[in-house]
């Protein structure tokens, strides 16, 4: 017995020494690459565009508000307006107060995408592809970078071209 109990107790070591092993390169592999991001110059750059985006939305969002807002009262029209005497007026009225709500919403949105792309200018990740920064594709010729027109053009994207094209087009064959 003494033997088979020594036989365990040599296995269960062996078992717990193998545990206790942790080979020194592990830790460099946990470590991630720190991507360039754009200069100082650059950043400063797609910051004036997107705070120049930022306010053309805050002001069409106010002319939106204007607009939802009936200009005896100062209120929001609602479906009881005594401008629309007619069924068919009233349903139109109700069309075009739905289209703005909407609108509204989408640039709403929009602010919130710019908003986060000034919170990625602070933080040093701006203009880098969120599908290349791990492990770059190098679909583009400044991989891991979004190339600059791309940016000035769609200041809040976190994506180059191609990576956006392909995902669409995988989009596009799911759907068929």
């Amino acid at each position: 017995m003494n033997k088979k109990n020594d036989m365990e107790n040599s296995k269960t070591k062996k078992v717990a020494s193998s545990k206790v092993e942790v080979p020194k390169e592990e830790p460099q592999l946990l470590q991630k690459k720190k991507v360039k991001g754009y200069p100082k110059k650059d950043l400063a750059e797609f910051r004036k565009v997107i705070l120049t985006k930022k306010s053309e939305i805050i002001e069409q969002l106010q002319n939106l508000k204007e607009q939802m807002m009936d200009p005896s009262t100062g209120q929001y029209v609602n479906e009881n307006s005594p401008y629309s005497l007619h069924m068919a007026e009233q349903g139109t009225d109700a069309q075009e107060r739905e289209k703005l709500y909407l609108w509204a919403q989408r640039e709403n949105k929009f602010l919130a995408y710019l908003e986060d792309a000034l919170q990625r200018i602070d933080n040093g990740t701006y203009g880098i592809c969120i599908e290349c920064m791990d492990e770059p594709k190098n679909l583009c010729p400044t991989c891991p970078l979004i190339p600059k027109p791309r940016l000035l053009a769609v200041p809040h994207t976190q994506h180059c071209v191609e990576i956006k094209n392909a995902a669409s087009a995988n989009a596009n064959n799911n759907n068929r």
